[in-house]
């Protein structure tokens, strides 16, 4: 893992939503979930059509995400681009989350 400026920044968050809440709304479809690690934001990842939570980074520059469905134990920071372990502050899942692939 390299250094990552944001770290210290990573908060303890409630997800917004049970699935990508923007998707939800739209009726669309996901492929795998993000969730800021700012403020709790759930959206879809780079791989599904919409890209929902790179469109959250850009919208708010909330730098770090974490993977979401089932928590995996990593995030990714946007600005520094590098990976963060977080195996030991994993968010739980809000859950059950529909699957949508």
């Amino acid at each position: 893992m390299s250094y990552c400026s944001h770290e210290g920044g990573v908060r303890d968050v409630k997800p917004s939503a049970k699935g990508c809440e923007e998707c939800l709304k739209l009726g669309e479809v996901w492929l795998h979930l993000r969730l800021c690690r700012t403020c709790g934001h759930v959206g879809c990842c780079d791989d599904s059509p919409n890209q929902h939570a790179t469109k959250h980074f850009h919208a708010t520059r909330h730098p770090i995400i974490e993977g979401y469905d089932p928590p995996e134990g990593w995030g990714w920071c946007f600005i520094d681009d590098v990976m963060l372990d977080l195996s030991d502050n994993m968010t739980p899942q809000d859950g059950p989350i529909p699957r949508y692939y």
